[in-house]
């Protein structure tokens, strides 16, 4: 039987400006379980980094706020811990690989040191063993330790990438947080990474959100999938589910705007018109005013996660006429 790792509850999380509630997450349930994969989908804007932000604890406050919700990690809800405590869980038990190296980076240490810091604050490991750790993790990552001594503005951007990567996981944390872990590298990098990424998932039963773009990332590593879309959970199950059974207009949107290499379509289908404005999202469900199955009430009350099937959880009034994808 599976064992569950980690389990969020009704999440909401907003910004708050002068003038403005920006409603970043809105009532958000999601659960992982040791060993498995889970992949976050979703446009820009949807909501993805700021979920993997509260799981941190590190949503910047002022402006945001987590507003109320559960996110418990092991029995432990991570809301209730002191900023001390939670200081020892981040990098030991949870590490997440920041979207941006640039800024993950300090400019003014070596890599190498960066890393060796990490360890020694975890792992109660001398000066000179967390060195060997770290250089280790370097090579892990497809670079030689003889550049542990360099600073990161000698690295080339996707070689940062990898650097973030080697601290996220140099302290074989139980869940990783990957926040478009490929974004700067090129295909056989990526490529080179995601094996990576896998093979030390495996070998320490670790288990991993993975925030992406890139469908054919999330087929390839997760098990879950879960669809955001203005901060809510529209859509989310098994791959299996979501790929083979895709029932919600928002989910079939993504897939037709992606090329297909076996397709006969000379066009790609876009999802028409714009995500909503956060500070002022429609009543109702929040993908009405784009979708094409829309009735009045849809436009006028809110709709709830519904279980489609065994497992798989659809946020639609009117999915027995969703024409699935084809």
């Amino acid at each position: 039987m599976s064992e569950k790792l980690l389990s969020i509850e009704d999440l909401s999380i907003h910004y708050f400006t002068e003038n403005r509630e920006v409603c970043a997450v809105n009532h958000v349930d999601l659960s992982l379980d040791k060993g498995e994969t889970l992949g976050l989908v979703g446009e820009t804007g949807a909501g993805k980094t700021t979920i993997a932000l509260g799981i941190m604890r590190l949503v910047p406050n002022p402006p945001g706020k987590i507003l109320g919700g559960k996110i418990v990690l092991e029995g432990e809800n991570l809301l209730d811990k002191k900023i001390s405590e939670m200081q020892k869980i981040r990098g030991a038990k949870v590490s997440m690989i920041f979207q941006d190296p640039m800024t993950a980076l300090n400019p003014i240490d070596t890599v190498g040191d960066q890393i060796a810091e990490c360890i020694r604050l975890h792992s109660h490991v001398s000066r000179a063993e967390a060195t060997v750790k770290a250089a280790e993790t370097l090579e892990m990552v497809g670079i030689p330790r003889e550049r542990y001594g360099e600073y990161p503005h000698q690295f080339s951007g996707g070689m940062k990438q990898r650097i973030v990567i080697a601290i996220a996981l140099s302290c074989n944390p139980e869940l990783l947080i990957a926040d478009e872990p490929t974004t700067a590298l090129d295909v056989t990098i990526q490529a080179q990474v995601l094996d990576i990424m896998n093979d030390l998932k495996a070998k320490l039963n670790m288990s991993m959100i993975l925030i992406t773009h890139d469908l054919g990332v999330v087929a390839e590593m997760c098990d879950k999938v879960a669809i955001i879309y203005a901060g809510e959970i529209v859509e989310s199950g098994t791959a299996e589910h979501i790929f083979d059974e895709t029932r919600h207009p928002y989910t079939i949107g993504l897939f037709g705007s992606l090329p297909s290499v076996a397709g006969k379509k000379r066009r790609l289908t876009p999802v028409a018109g714009l995500t909503p404005d956060p500070a002022r999202l429609p009543p109702g469900c929040k993908f009405a005013p784009r979708c094409p199955y829309r009735t009045p009430e849809c436009e006028q009350e809110e709709v709830p996660l519904t279980e489609f099937s065994p497992g798989h959880l659809i946020r639609c009034r009117n999915v027995e006429h969703v024409k699935g994808r084809e």
